[in-house]
This record gives C-alpha cells, structure tokens and sequence, in this order.
C-alpha cells in the first residue's frame, strides 16, 4: 500500500518549522521554498494577482511575486494590510525592485480579468471569524472567475479542525511542508477542489497521522469495521464540529474496542486500525 506524506496538527507543524530554522534553515530560505513550491505545483500564465496578508502566508505570496517575476510572468500584488512580518518585508521590497505591480483591493472588482489569484492572506494558525479588510479580501477572491490557489491553507480554514465560517474555495491550494488535519475534515471538502502538497524539507518532530490514498479506503471498510458519517459521528460523540479532534476520539474508540473505525464523508474520511490512524480525499493529488 502507497503511504503519503505525514499528516499534523497545526503545533506540530509549528514546532517542526522552528527547530528546522534553528537547526539548519534560515526563515527566509524556508520562505523561497514554499514560495517555490506554490509555484512548482501549478502552471502560471496570464495575468496573475497575488493577495497577501500581514504575516507569513503573506510573506509567501510576496516570494512567490519575486519567482514569478524573476521567470517571465509579471504579478500584481494586493496587499490586505500594510504589516508585514520580517521575511515578508524582504520580498516584497524584492518582488517591487523586480517590476511586480501593485494594485488596489478597494477598487471596483478589483481582480477582474486575472486569469490566475494567489490567496496568500492567512496560514494554518487562523481560527475564529473573518472580519473587516480580511474578509472583504477572501470575498472578492470567490467572486472572481480567475483560477484560484491558495497557499498552505484556504484562507478562513481552521488548519486543525476544517471548520470555517467564511473561507477561500480554492481550485487548487499547495500545502506546504505535511498535510494539516483540518483539510480533510469539516468544511474542507466542499473549499478544496484538489490538494497537493510542497515538501520544503522540514523534519517533522512527532509523526502523528498517516496519508492513505483514497483508493484503499475500501480496504478499511469491510468484516466487523465499524463505518459512520461524519454527521453519525457527531451525533454518535455529542461533539459539535471543531470541538474535538475526530483522528483521536476514534483511535481511541478503535484501541478500547479492538476494531476499525472509519469516518467519512462523500470526499474525504479519517480512519483508525488500532496501530495507526489515517487520513484521505479524494481530492489529494
């Protein structure tokens, strides 16, 4: 059976991408490689506007403007806020020496005519409600008729939990460095129209859920497995959806009864065989 790249919660991720910069990476080096990850997984032409937000994510897309630039295709960026974080600074000010364009977000349909949006404006640690510029940013994004990628993350995702109240739908998003468990749960399914990931050689600190392909899902569902909707779950547990971590409860439920659990949905479940717990979709590639 073909196993995948690992799937994380959002600390795991954080911590692993901090001992990666203490040990061996710099942030901005970090930053170049997700930005060249985005830009390996999809196929760039047009016209291309890249949104950004105040931190990391932003600090993405600002990278990304500079790879494209540097490769024949002039962006537009659209920056959310006028913070930046560190390495997001640096790109930018790169990305304007290199001719990318800027343009505004409170002009009238402000990415008409794009053939390609990059949403770099919030990563895996976001969680709550979207509000002010921000949502007017992921707002406008779903109501343009470009191509849209999203990096890391869809922006208004919950990275652990897949709950959004508002979020950006993607065509594609780029994860970068593992699969975080919120893509596969919840709200992602119906934000996410095809998943891949950007391994930017960040060594995980703590392997916690493994990567099926949707294939083998049948595997799992067949003599004595119990096999429930994500609904039947929460009904099942009294949880709501974002109170708990689905991957645990059932491995736990698998570990006390002895037997497979498998949750899942139309795209996408969360199984546990007692030795290890999984995530898949179909819209993983």
């Amino acid at each position: 059976m073909n196993f995948l790249p690992h799937v994380v919660s959002v600390e795991n991720m954080r911590q692993s991408d901090l001992r990666t910069i203490e040990r061996s990476v710099t942030s901005a080096e970090l930053m170049h490689r997700a930005a060249k990850g985005i830009f390996d997984s999809a196929g760039f032409t047009g016209r291309v506007a890249v949104v950004c937000g105040s931190g990391n994510n932003g600090g993405d897309g600002y990278a990304l403007a500079c790879i494209l630039a540097e490769n024949g295709i002039t962006p537009t960026i659209f920056r959310v806020s006028d913070k930046f974080s560190k390495d997001g600074l640096y790109y930018y000010q790169t990305a304007k020496s290199l001719g990318c364009e800027e343009g505004s977000l409170n002009a009238p349909s402000p990415l008409l005519g794009f053939d390609i949006v990059v949403d770099c404006i919030l990563g895996t640690g976001f969680s709550g409600s979207l509000r002010g510029d921000v949502k007017k940013a992921v707002d406008e994004i779903n109501s343009c008729s470009a191509f849209i990628i999203s990096a890391d993350i869809n922006s208004g995702l919950n990275g652990d939990t897949g709950v959004a109240e508002t979020a950006v739908h993607s065509d594609l998003t780029v994860s970068v460095g593992s699969f975080k468990t919120g893509m596969f749960i919840n709200d992602a399914p119906d934000l996410i129209d095809k998943l891949v990931n950007a391994d930017i050689g960040i060594e995980i600190i703590s392997e916690q859920y493994r990567l099926m392909d949707w294939e083998h899902l049948h595997m799992f569902e067949g003599y004595n497995s119990v096999v429930m909707s994500f609904e039947e779950f929460y009904e099942k547990t009294g949880y709501l959806p974002g109170e708990c971590n689905i991957a645990d409860v059932i491995a736990e439920m698998s570990e006390n009864d002895r037997r497979t659990y498998v949750v899942r949905g139309e795209r996408s479940a969360v199984v546990s065989d007692i030795k290890y717990t999984y995530f898949c979709a179909d819209y993983v590639n």
